[in-house]
């Protein structure tokens, strides 16, 4: 076996970073008694406060990469809170993802996801591809069992190429060359059939992108704001805010 920190272990169990992390218990640390106990008051048909979030992410990938790409308007209920917000998360230096859902269950997660690639980029000396990560997300979202209100589109560029992934928030996973989450996916994944081609240069993915995100802010009222997009390439990521979606003619803005 191999020694770290004085503890040994099988070299069969070498990924499973969960085996000698102290902060995997923070993990578990999630208050989810006030779920249960809106499932009881739903069954006894109590009249609940349900309040509605909003939101439209996308991604979808081009011939040397993938962009992400989200709307920035935050609700609670009918209120806006908050025009800027920023839904587009940095996990490591070759992956980021969009998410949907509760703000502070979102924001958790990530972070605790991306505390993780850390920890393991410095255990083993590389980057961390896609699979380990996706499968962090859907271990913990699987052991809620669907009270984190967390969907997830994950994307990046490892040693096995480019991979886009929908996370959702029971644990479910899959793989699409494109996709959408959120309040307005419905209208944006139209878009996104409709336009998408194998080998898409880049700027006419982002103008597909573009034009989804905005299909889904026409459509859904939890939507709006402006764009934020992030390109993942093969030597940078690209991240730009606050676009305009009303400028269709200068999509070019983005890569400038």
């Amino acid at each position: 076996g191999t020694t770290i920190a004085g503890s040994k272990y099988n070299s069969k169990y070498f990924m499973s970073i969960s085996w000698w992390d102290d902060d995997q218990k923070i993990w578990t640390l999630f208050e989810t008694s006030n779920f249960f106990r809106n499932e009881r008051a739903l069954k006894k048909n109590m009249n609940l406060n349900i309040k509605k979030t909003g939101t439209t992410i996308a991604g979808i990938v081009y011939k040397e990469g993938l962009i992400l790409a989200a709307d920035t308007r935050a609700t609670n209920s009918g209120i806006t809170c908050d025009k800027n917000c920023c839904k587009i998360h940095f996990l490591s230096s070759n992956i980021c993802c969009c998410g949907a859902g509760t703000s502070a269950d979102i924001q958790f997660l990530t972070k605790s996801v991306s505390n993780q690639l850390i920890y393991q980029k410095l255990l083993f000396g590389r980057q961390t591809d896609l699979g380990t990560t996706s499968s962090y997300f859907k271990r913990v979202l699987f052991e809620a069992k669907g009270v984190l209100s967390c969907a997830i589109i994950l994307g990046g560029k490892d040693l096995d190429g480019t991979h886009l992934y929908t996370i959702h928030s029971q644990g479910a996973t899959y793989n699409h060359p494109f996709c959408s989450m959120g309040s307005g996916s419905v209208a944006a994944i139209a878009v996104l059939e409709r336009f998408f081609k194998t080998n898409m240069q880049l700027l006419d993915a982002i103008i597909v992108i573009k034009e989804a995100i905005l299909a889904g802010v026409y459509n859904d009222l939890g939507s709006g704001g402006n764009l934020d997009i992030a390109i993942i390439d093969n030597s940078w990521v690209k991240y730009k805010r606050s676009v305009d979606l009303a400028k269709r003619e200068k999509n070019n803005i983005i890569l400038e």
